[in-house]
């Protein structure tokens, strides 16, 4: 018996300890933001962003409308009644995953429709970054526009992310909008500084070095189509992230962990958007 619980234990630690080295954890080493990493990094972005081109040229607009019947019926289905689809995607170079060096890439698209809500409305609202802290906390904490010129945005904001151990992040965005008609358009956001925060509101608060933390989260790409259609409007989201990667030998154990954390932010995304145009 004593035999048993010596093993029980050994394998407590061994999980908490994986866990603690993703979650970035002060007393865990941190990670590097490699050349090679963002090299890869890039090239998947440079194919997925290909196919979106493609399809916004000759369609589907939306991915639920490239589906296979009945599939493409019980996801409108769900969409009507509130829920949030998603899918995880994955982008392939010439049939073969792309390798990704000490990273992670993270890749997922959801979409959900907002009853009366106008295109006009759902871009206003969007593009109100001064307030999005009101709408999108906790995981927002401060939200500011930077700058302005048209379409584009320049935008800050202060990111929580809260998972067995809470990660506080500055960011900065360069944002797009596109108009592709009186019903359809699109919005673009590109990370362009990603720091983690050290001691968050007190008086030695700092951030680590860009590029050379935790590696909780190194890019962020978000992609967003907005179709006036049904009496209301739908919204798709797609996300494309980096994280470092997992520790050698733990895959099976923190994969898990490390990979919920893109989907359960792109879920929350698109509730608190969908129930803030709904005026809930």
């Amino acid at each position: 018996m004593f035999r048993n619980q010596v093993k029980r234990n050994s394998f407590a630690v061994l999980i908490l300890t994986a866990i603690w080295a993703m979650a970035g954890i002060p007393t865990i080493a941190g990670e590097q933001l490699k050349p090679e990493t963002t090299a890869a990094f890039d090239h998947y972005v440079e194919l997925s962003e290909k196919r979106m081109s493609e399809e916004l040229k000759s369609g589907p607009f939306l991915r639920i409308d490239g589906l296979p019947q009945p599939q493409r019926d019980m996801d409108y289905q769900q969409l009507k009644r509130g829920e949030v689809i998603t899918d995880r995607l994955q982008t392939l170079d010439r049939g073969a995953p792309v390798p990704v060096p000490h990273g992670l890439i993270h890749h997922w698209t959801g979409t959900i429709f907002v009853p009366s809500a106008t295109l006009a409305q759902t871009l206003a609202f969007l593009e109100d970054y001064d307030n999005q802290y009101k709408f999108y906390a906790p995981e927002v904490q401060r939200s500011k526009l930077v700058e302005r010129n048209g379409d584009q945005f320049k935008v800050f904001l202060r990111l929580q992310k809260k998972k067995i151990i809470t990660v506080i992040l500055n960011t900065n965005y360069d944002v797009k909008y596109t108009l592709f008609g009186p019903d359809r358009a699109t919005s673009d956001s590109y990370s362009t500084r990603i720091a983690e925060v050290e001691n968050p509101g007190r008086p030695d608060e700092s951030e680590k070095p860009v590029g050379d933390d935790s590696g909780f989260l190194w890019r962020l790409n978000s992609y967003w189509r907005f179709l006036r259609r049904d009496g209301g409007t739908y919204v798709q989201l797609e996300a494309i992230s980096l994280t470092r990667d997992i520790p050698t030998g733990l895959n099976w154990l923190v994969s898990p962990f490390v990979t919920s954390i893109p989907k359960e932010s792109l879920v929350f995304t698109l509730t608190r958007t969908r129930d803030a145009l709904a005026g809930k």
